[in-house]
């Protein structure tokens, strides 16, 4: 059973994150301007599809979206796409740097 309290939740935070209000969100998701307001208050729920759009909009895989380890989603999957690519040598330089700064 989902806990959609938490679905709520960590849909205003990821939201709030990007900077976006509710009313943008719900009008470029092509709905009526009270939309994510009514999710937001729990007056409705996104069906399967509408939260699979959700997770897309707010720039996040469903996974990233329930993990709430993950302090800022949208920064870690736009990381992982740029090393898709990268050398074994960058990503090496990479994790180096990071150790680095995990370590401050």
């Amino acid at each position: 059973m989902v806990d959609m309290q938490f679905v709520r939740d960590r849909i205003s935070v990821l939201r709030t994150k990007k900077n976006i209000s509710e009313y943008k969100m719900s009008i470029e998701l092509g709905h009526s301007k009270s939309y994510m307001q009514s999710i937001s208050s729990g007056r409705s729920a996104p069906s399967l599809g509408e939260f699979l759009y959700i997770c897309e909009y707010l720039g996040v895989t469903p996974k990233d979206f329930f993990d709430d380890d993950i302090n800022a989603p949208q920064l870690v999957r736009k990381l992982y796409d740029l090393t898709l690519n990268m050398s074994e040598t960058d990503l090496n330089i990479l994790i180096n740097t990071a150790e680095r700064l995990k370590d401050k």
